[in-house]
């Protein structure tokens, strides 16, 4: 079903959420907008029920006297309150500041002091004594109603008068500043207005045509750009249902119970699905089954239904490149992976692969509708468009030097586009190492053919001022409980595949196998799951230096 349904926004008349939430609020008060488990109860909220609670938030807000436009931090995993939280400093006059629920202390800090925020709304965190210890004194905090939130609790809000008037920003007004998770460095602070944000979560609706029908389940960070786009603010101009994650252990259980009709991940939670999948049925079992005409339907049919993904009509990935064999695999099962790229920059809204399309795997897709690409002289992605940020927070000289002079911005992605507008892209700029021989290696590509092998789970191509690139790797968990004979035979098998179709100063020297996971707990991903490539290369700087005469080397 189009989105051209009477009870939406037109397409040229983009407003804001608030706008949107007190139509909600008036024409279908009764329906269901957001659920939220909560042990062994399920929290429902209908639009009215939603905006009544937001309407408390923005009073108490409003009832602290803060200056127009103070800066209101969010720092909790996904949940119902998050979003009513977000409406409330809207509703107030205010600009959210999220923060990644797995951020640690040195972020939290910078990012409440950059801001200067004076309050924060805290909720469920993995970490949460040593995260308050970031958060002084001097900021208020009031916690969400989970388990273990910290600072005054949410029930201060229950005998208070929900704010009466509806006010309606202007779409120029800053709306959020989102910080970027700090892949290269320290975080950015990204502006954006209603206007620029709103516009892409409207717009994104035309292309994946959703509607109050449709489901999804909301467990990719809110702090990040592509969850509060194309989830949170496009729920409000599409009536679609949302379902919250409870916690990691109930993952499986919450989607099912979703039954989500659009489903968006990034490719390592993909990864972990297929895993799952061959940890119960190996790949030869599988790939005789689904041979078999009548078989492999319902066999593939019952595999997406253990995921939860029976329902869905709509699955995407993003964040960094998927695996062509992945995708590939996905497809044997029925499962059409649309990727799409975006960047915090231009509200997650670039480029889009749907519909699905077999001989466009590996391309991230050709721009949205009102977005303009185009590949510069140096093989970068450049962008334009009215969904592009305002600037980086406090940081001009940042803010003039990610723009062209013509208005287009500067993306760090280094790609290609096909005659039809489809684009893939080839690695990043800043990755770009050279080796002792002085010449450069792109390690993206290299580093996608590596992660055809099944048992290889993380990846990083290195090699600044080394004869010969090498690559860091650590192994699926399925993997590690394979004798080491074999994990070294198969990777040794990889290594000849991958240097045979590689230029000579792009051959991988050697392996590294790494027992520890990269994880955001111990600093070396992202909260998105992105590998930290330069707190990488720091801390194994020594491991990355000594040499070897093995083609795999395990660093024990």
């Amino acid at each position: 079903m189009p989105l051209d349904d009477a009870n939406l926004i037109p397409q040229e008349s983009v407003v804001s959420p608030l706008s949107m939430l007190y139509k909600w609020e008036k024409e279908k008060p009764d329906s269901l907008y957001m659920t939220q488990p909560k042990g062994d109860v399920e929290l429902t909220f209908t639009w009215a029920e939603t905006a009544r609670e937001a309407r408390k938030v923005a009073a108490a807000l409003k009832a602290k006297n803060y200056p127009k436009g103070s800066r209101i931090a969010l720092l909790s995993k996904n949940c119902a309150h998050w979003v009513i939280a977000d409406l409330g400093i809207m509703m107030a006059g205010h600009i959210s500041v999220p923060i990644f629920a797995t951020a640690g202390k040195d972020t939290i800090s910078y990012v409440l002091e950059h801001a200067n925020c004076p309050l924060i709304f805290v909720g469920k965190l993995d970490n949460s004594d040593a995260q308050e210890e970031a958060v002084p004194e001097t900021i208020e905090k009031i916690g969400f109603p989970y388990p273990g939130a910290v600072g005054k609790a949410w029930e201060i809000f229950t005998d208070i008068e929900p704010l009466s008037e509806s006010p309606v920003p202007d779409m120029n007004e800053i709306m959020t500043i989102i910080y970027t998770s700090g892949s290269t460095g320290q975080p950015k602070g990204v502006v954006h207005t209603y206007q620029t944000i709103c516009w892409a979560a409207r717009n994104s609706l035309n292309t994946l045509s959703v509607n109050e029908n449709d489901r999804i389940v909301s467990y990719l960070p809110l702090a990040h750009i592509t969850e509060r786009v194309l989830l949170e603010l496009a729920s409000f101009y599409s009536r679609i249902q949302i379902r919250f994650v409870e916690s990691l252990e109930t993952f499986n259980r919450d989607v099912k119970a979703c039954q989500p009709t659009l489903f968006i991940s990034v490719p390592r939670l993909w990864t972990k699905f297929q895993l799952g999948v061959l940890a119960k049925i190996p790949q030869k079992k599988l790939s005789f089954l689904l041979s078999i005409p009548i078989v492999g339907k319902k066999v593939a049919k019952k595999i997406r239904n253990e995921m939860g993904l029976g329902s869905a009509r709509l699955w995407a990935s993003g964040s960094a490149p998927l695996a062509l064999a992945t995708i590939d695999w996905f497809h044997s099962i029925g499962v059409d992976i649309s990727e799409g790229w975006g960047m915090t920059e231009n509200s997650a809204y670039g480029t889009s692969s749907v519909p699905f399309r077999t001989d466009k795997i590996g391309c991230i897709g050709k721009a949205y509708n009102g977005v303009e690409v185009r590949i510069a002289e140096d093989g970068e992605i450049q962008v334009s468009s009215p969904c592009n940020m305002v600037g980086y927070y406090k940081e001009p000289e940042k803010t003039a030097g990610v723009f062209t002079n013509d208005g287009f911005l500067r993306t760090g992605d280094k790609g290609v586009m096909d005659s039809e507008g489809y684009v893939k892209i080839t690695g990043r700029l800043k990755d770009i190492f050279k080796t002792e021989k002085g010449k450069y290696v792109t390690p993206a590509p290299i580093e996608a053919k590596l992660m055809e092998n099944a048992i290889i789970e993380q990846v990083c191509v290195t090699g600044t001022n080394l004869p010969q690139p090498i690559a860091l790797l650590v192994l699926s968990e399925h993997a590690r409980s394979h004798n080491k004979e074999s994990i070294v035979e198969s990777l040794q098998n990889t290594l000849t595949i991958v240097n045979s179709g590689l230029e000579s100063h792009q051959r991988l020297d050697r392996i590294v196998v790494f027992n520890e996971e990269w994880s955001i707990e111990n600093d070396l991903l992202t909260p998105t799951l992105k590998v930290k490539r330069h707190v990488i290369e720091e801390k194994f700087k020594s491991v990355i230096l000594t040499d070897h005469k093995d083609s795999v080397v395990w660093n024990d």
